[in-house]
């Protein structure tokens, strides 16, 4: 698959405030962890997985070319910075873990005579309600 390690040596990380409520502490502190990984210049991701991670998550990635991950739900600096790795290395795997076909399924008898039988109550239904042809 990838080399986790080699990967996380690529990580470039940021740390900066953390917005929301925390009283004064908050103002004095980078709790607050940014990831970014550069897709198109990691050199331990083959061609082929870059382009599937490129394809998967192009919503994610900047203009740049950067995939970034953030992290601010603890109060401390090393706990969102694992949660964000954590995040990084399932986003990956998500990512790279190959598609299954999809088997096309056929919709059972049972079901269809159930549809054309409820069709036919309510048409039944709607003749009842006409008022009766007088010749």
């Amino acid at each position: 698959m990838f080399d986790k390690e080699a990967v996380l040596s690529e990580l470039e990380f940021k740390a900066v405030r953390s917005s929301g409520s925390g009283g004064q502490h908050v103002n004095k502190v980078a709790t607050k962890v940014e990831l970014s990984f550069d897709i198109e210049n990691s050199q331990f991701l083959s061609e082929v997985q870059k382009d599937l991670l490129k394809k998967q998550y192009k919503n994610r990635i900047s203009k740049e070319g950067l995939l970034s991950l953030s992290s601010d739900e603890t109060r401390s600096q090393l706990r969102n910075k694992e949660k964000v790795i954590n995040r990084f290395l399932e986003l990956l795997e998500a990512g790279l873990r190959p598609q299954k076909k999809r088997k096309p399924t056929r919709i059972p008898a049972g079901v269809k005579k159930k549809r054309l039988e409820s069709k036919k109550r309510q048409s039944e239904k709607k003749i009842n309600r006409k008022p009766p042809k007088i010749n």
